[in-house]
């Protein structure tokens, strides 16, 4: 995926639901921070996102511009509304954050986990894909091993120490 489908992405879901502000959780988050992300953490299709002030915007886009929709098979990419509980991150995450508006945007913000915080959801999540991407923000020297460990005082304890074994494993 790149910025320009992330951008197109939220203007399809604020003019379906009449949200303006949403929460890019996913590996996608990414192209807030480093919009010419390199390719191998732009392998996904999906924008997971939520909707901070409507609960309810995640159903709706998921029904309408979410994998195997019509929009998803015109574009190759689609929205896939998760909860916001769905995101360990932390705690001061929001502080951090990225905005992504644009004119291509259509007034809609996305609001991006900077790279360290949204290292620190991948390693919670620990699924094959996280491992790589957060192998790759190493490698690419987007984030430092150093600022992910800076962030575990935001989280509980037993994510922090559960995320530091991770962290020397990778």
């Amino acid at each position: 995926m790149k910025r320009d489908e992330l951008e197109h992405v939220l203007r399809a879901a604020g003019a379906i639901t009449g949200v303006s502000t949403w929460v890019i959780v996913g590996s996608q988050a990414i192209l807030g921070a480093v919009p010419n992300a390199p390719a191998e953490l732009l392998v996904s299709q999906e924008v997971d996102l939520y909707a901070p002030a409507d609960e309810a915007a995640s159903d709706l886009v998921d029904g309408s511009i979410g994998e195997r929709s019509p929009f998803h098979e015109s574009f190759g990419y689609y929205a896939h509304g998760v909860g916001q509980e769905t995101a360990i991150l932390p705690s001061r995450w929001r502080e951090r954050a990225v905005t992504v508006q644009t004119p291509f945007t259509g007034g809609v913000i996305g609001i991006c986990p900077e790279p360290s915080d949204l290292a620190v959801r991948k390693l919670a999540a620990w699924r094959e894909k996280d491992q790589e991407f957060v192998r790759v923000l190493v490698q690419r020297e987007i984030v430092s091993v150093d600022q992910i460990l800076a962030r575990l005082g935001e989280v509980d304890e037993e994510t922090a120490i559960r995320i530091r074994t991770r962290l020397r494993g990778l």
